[in-house]
């Protein structure tokens, strides 16, 4: 049917080489014709039962968002001059905007469509727009073909690389000072995301790498950077408790049947040890077998590390003052830029919510469309916002409560995440027994964001490896599914 086509066309990614704009009045659709399984091409999951005043705080990278209401999205059209540049002001002046419960006339509302765009700005380095520098993991067939002079020459690598690093060290520093509450370094094999003390419930600056390799890892340690891989000591924590439990079970049984060990005897040696292999000196064979040298051992050690390679397990936490020192190895580290292929000497993508040296204002790209559609014996209106780019946890909870406001507390979005990033939100413990967050989170204020924003952001991540992937709101309550 035609409205399936319409639904299926509208959550097909969309084809980053032709960039969505605001909907021209052509653009807007009267269909009339439906099947009675409407809602087959856009069905999700069943979300949680228990509704919420907010959703947790989503650190992925979303890649576009499909809204959609019972109520138009007029008021995000056709934006006039002088509110787009209030909008742009409003950014760089960190305004707080506070709009009511419910906003009567949406359109009419000069307020809600400055802050419409205040909340698509983003900021980004380096500035090519005749590239797409998001996202970077597995864009090569995107680039391939485009104009890249820098590809063969070693001179012009080296002034992008160098304005990179001023670039970088410019985030780091406001992140430091928190005027900078996060930003992302995108490479083309891995997402690194620096995060001021007091986000995510830790006490100090945190940056989490994802995904990784041994490679990359062997690197970090050569350099001297402390890190650790979450996932995979929860995941050897979790082991060793399961073989305590059946170590005392074991020696219970042992002790029933009256086994137990002498006073003073030593338990047998592991497999790891010389002595084991004794055993093979009173056979006679002990020349006939090869014991496992050092490398071998050390390789079956690191087994389990190696496995979690280009895998969300292999995510690396690097705290506090060893995110100065990941800041100069990244800043010199030759495997950051591709040395062959479409993005061969092209520095990483940095993405902020903030501005910084070097950085280029961007606006994420958004369009309304309308429908009508028969359901059963009536027709109803169908109305949708789609909002293409870089979507940074900012802008997802601006535009929500934005959406909260205008659409009389009541909307779905369905939420395209960049995977990589969706380990992000894996709750790293980093806080402190004796964490006082009104002393850590005491300068945040001044850091860009609203402060409704920075209280969710500012939350111990509870999505796990996962991220939102379905967001609703009904009488100004929200339920989701990741």
């Amino acid at each position: 049917c035609v409205l399936r086509s319409f639904f299926l066309q509208l959550l097909e990614p969309v084809c980053e080489d032709k960039p969505s704009r605001r909907a021209e009045p052509s653009e807007r659709t009267n269909i009339l014709a439906l099947t009675d399984d409407l809602h087959l091409p856009v069905a999700v999951p069943e979300v949680p039962s228990s509704p919420r005043h907010e959703f947790p705080a989503d650190w992925s990278i979303k890649t576009r968002l499909l809204f959609m209401s019972s109520q138009p999205f007029t008021w995000a059209e056709h934006l006039k001059a002088q509110e787009e540049a209030q909008g742009f002001a409003q950014h760089c002046r960190a305004t707080e905007t506070n709009l009511p419960q419910s906003v009567q006339e949406p359109k009419l509302s000069t307020e809600l469509r400055c802050a419409f765009q205040q909340s698509l700005v983003y900021w980004l380095h380096p500035s090519l727009p005749w590239l797409q520098l998001f996202p970077r993991i597995g864009a090569d067939r995107k680039i391939a073909g485009k104009a890249c002079p820098w590809s063969q020459d070693e001179a012009l690598q080296q002034v992008l690389m160098s304005d990179w690093s001023v670039s970088f060290t410019s985030l780091y520093n406001l992140l430091k000072a928190k005027l900078c509450p996060y930003f992302y370094i995108c490479t083309y094999q891995f997402t690194v995301l620096f995060r001021a003390a007091g986000l995510a419930g830790s006490d100090v600056i945190t940056a989490v790498i994802s995904p990784t390799t041994r490679g990359l890892r062997e690197a970090m340690r050569n350099e001297g950077i402390e890190f650790s891989l979450p996932l995979v000591e929860d995941s050897r924590t979790r082991k060793r408790k399961n073989s305590e439990v059946n170590l005392e079970t074991e020696v219970a049984n042992s002790l029933e049947a009256g086994n137990s060990m002498e006073d003073g005897e030593e338990p047998a040696p592991s497999d790891d040890d010389d002595e084991s292999f004794s055993w093979l000196e009173e056979m006679g064979v002990q020349d006939k077998v090869k014991k496992p040298d050092a490398i071998s051992i050390k390789l079956r050690k690191e087994k389990h590390e190696v496995q979690v390679d280009h895998k969300p397990e292999s995510l690396a936490l690097v705290k506090g003052t060893n995110t100065f020192t990941l800041l100069n190895f990244l800043i010199n580290c030759k495997s950051l830029v591709a040395v062959a292929g479409p993005q061969a000497g092209l520095p990483p993508t940095l993405l902020s919510p903030v501005a910084f040296r070097g950085g280029t204002m961007q606006t994420l790209k958004a369009r309304s469309i309308n429908a009508k559609a028969r359901v059963r014996l009536a027709y109803e209106d169908i109305f949708s916002l789609e909002i293409v780019g870089p979507v940074m946890p900012h802008s997802l909870h601006s535009l929500t409560t934005l959406l909260k406001s205008a659409q009389r507390g009541a909307f779905s979005a369905m939420l395209y995440t960049h995977e990589p990033t969706a380990v992000f939100n894996t709750d790293l413990d980093n806080a402190s027994p004796a964490l006082n967050k009104e002393t850590v989170c005491k300068d945040l204020p001044t850091c860009g964001l609203h402060p409704k924003t920075l209280d969710q952001l500012s939350q111990c991540p509870t999505l796990g490896k996962s991220s939102i992937r379905f967001l609703e709101m009904k009488d100004y309550a929200y339920t989701w599914k990741s």
